[in-house]
């Protein structure tokens, strides 16, 4: 059953879809008045609906039963990766999305190669969160992620203020053979509390990034004893916290 992410909402027993979702619908699917669809609504809820009637702009779904449970990590993680060269940060979003992360932040690193361009921030943007909304439709998410504007170093220190777990995966630690951190961590971890992960392009963080970082309460660890790329650390890391959280109970 497809499911779509719906913004608008008459009241509690009806959604409208418009735009792209509302054209994938008519368009794409082909779908007709009847037919059943899964909607995502704001509040993070979902609900088996059945399409009441399809207008020339906009699709009115009626609730048919409102889905209990969740599909969500039992903790927030932030993903925050240097900006790397090609597709890969999209490639990032999209399985990041699917593995349960909470929202995405590209960091201008010191070693990235990329240089981020104001003039397009707003179309790539647009197509990051593109891709993040059908990664979250097509593993059944209820909650959509955010992808955040870049941020550099002193913006990043800014926003760590925020959570209550920060790490850095540093691959230094990982050839010494730390293997600690990132186990100890999610131990102490309490279910609705939050993480922020930052990953280095491909050329790694630069150890004035790492000394800066831990300066304000930022924690260095290993991923294991192989050097992971920097769009495969990511996902090591969900599935880490997928493991210890959703599988080990």
């Amino acid at each position: 059953m497809q499911r779509y992410f719906v913004d608008q909402s008459a009241d509690e027993n009806h959604f409208f879809i418009v735009g792209d979702d509302y054209h994938h619908i008519v368009r794409v699917m082909r779908m007709k008045e009847g037919d059943q669809i899964i909607c995502a609504s704001p509040l993070n809820k979902s609900a088996v609906c059945s399409i009441a009637e399809i207008t020339d702009e906009q699709v009115i779904a009626e609730v048919v039963q409102w889905i209990s449970g969740t599909s969500e990590l039992p903790i927030e993680v932030t993903i925050v990766s240097g900006l790397p060269k090609g597709d890969k940060l999209e490639w990032i979003i999209q399985k990041g999305t699917e593995l349960g992360a909470f929202q995405f932040i590209p960091f201008i690193s010191a070693r990235s190669v990329v240089k981020w361009d104001e003039k397009k921030a707003e179309k790539k943007l647009d197509r990051w969160q593109k891709i993040a909304k059908e990664a979250a439709e097509q593993s059944h998410r209820t909650k959509l992620p955010a992808v955040k504007s870049p941020v550099n170093l002193k913006s990043l220190i800014k926003m760590g203020e925020g959570f209550d777990y920060k790490l850095i995966a540093f691959e230094e630690e990982a050839k010494q053979g730390e293997a600690s951190v990132l186990s100890k961590t999610l131990a102490e971890m309490k279910r609705g509390q939050t993480v922020l992960f930052v990953f280095g392009p491909e050329g790694g963080l630069t150890e004035l990034e790492v000394s800066s970082l831990r300066e304000h309460g930022f924690r260095t660890c290993g991923l294991g004893p192989r050097i992971l790329r920097t769009e495969t650390a990511p996902l090591f890391a969900l599935s880490a916290v997928s493991y210890h959280f959703e599988l080990m109970e």
